[in-house]
């Protein structure tokens, strides 16, 4: 019997919890967020054990070109002094980090993908969204109002385009988290699909037996290219969030 695409996104409850009417029950989702966590605190913990070597192993190497990268990115994207700047990499770091593990994990086969969840992706952009929006709010004041009015705007049209700049303002949260879901959900079932193909005309024999190596080229072409959209959709996300956090700051 095959199995369907969609089952490796099931939720699995591992330690069942019953509080009232909540259920907060420890799935597989958060073994592998606990996963993803702890493995990125070890690799920089180890990293920079006692102020790491002087000369870089492959470890040390591969956590310096993420930490440059970041702080290259954060520098390109907001503008401001480097206080500013250095105040929110942390932040954005980490983020960076957990979308990254959290996506390379979820090519694992038999692993769990995080970020293929709506209300996981939904989560995270929504908390920073907020939190941009409250730095907005403690650099301008009321002032900060005023990203949702451009410059040079006839009065007459304020008022609708108050509303329509109002609304993408809202949705920058909405879309942030699915454009990360998506596009992680439909890689993997994708390749979910062909592999199941390819197995079963494998299974088939006879000339069917040569006609599977198409598909599995394909599966294999295909599981290239997620990799690259694993590692781009973390860096998308993480783009975003500075070049919201740099509007927010700036009133762009």
């Amino acid at each position: 019997m095959t199995c369907s695409p969609l089952e490796q996104f099931a939720i699995i409850p591992l330690i069942p919890i019953h509080i009232g009417n909540f259920y907060l029950s420890f799935t597989n989702s958060s073994l592998f967020m606990l996963l993803t966590i702890s493995l990125v605190l070890l690799l920089v913990h180890f990293v920079t054990l006692n102020g790491g070597h002087l000369v870089p192993n492959a470890w040390q190497s591969f956590v310096e070109i993420i930490y440059d990268f970041v702080l290259n990115l954060v520098n390109e994207q907001i503008s401001g002094p480097s206080s500013m700047k250095q105040r929110f990499f942390p932040l954005i770091f980490v983020t960076f980090l957990f979308l990254l593990f959290s996506n390379l994990i979820g090519m694992i086969p038999y692993s769990f993908t995080v970020t293929s969840h709506f209300l996981i992706t939904l989560g995270l952009s929504l908390s920073l969204f907020i939190g941009i929006t409250i730095v907005g709010f403690q650099t301008h004041g009321l002032h900060f109002f005023s990203i949702l009015l451009p410059q040079g705007v006839p009065l007459p049209l304020a008022p609708f385009l108050v509303l329509l700049e109002l609304i993408s303002y809202r949705f920058r949260a909405l879309s942030l988290g699915i454009r990360l879901f998506a596009n992680m959900m439909a890689g993997h079932s994708l390749v979910k699909i062909l592999s199941g193909f390819a197995w079963t005309m494998l299974s088939m024999g006879g000339i069917m037996y040569l006609a599977h190596l198409a598909p599995f080229l394909i599966v294999f072409a295909l599981t290239g290219l997620e990799l690259g959209v694993a590692i781009l959709q973390a860096y998308v996300f993480t783009i975003l969030i500075c070049i919201y956090l740099n509007d927010a700051i700036n009133l762009h």
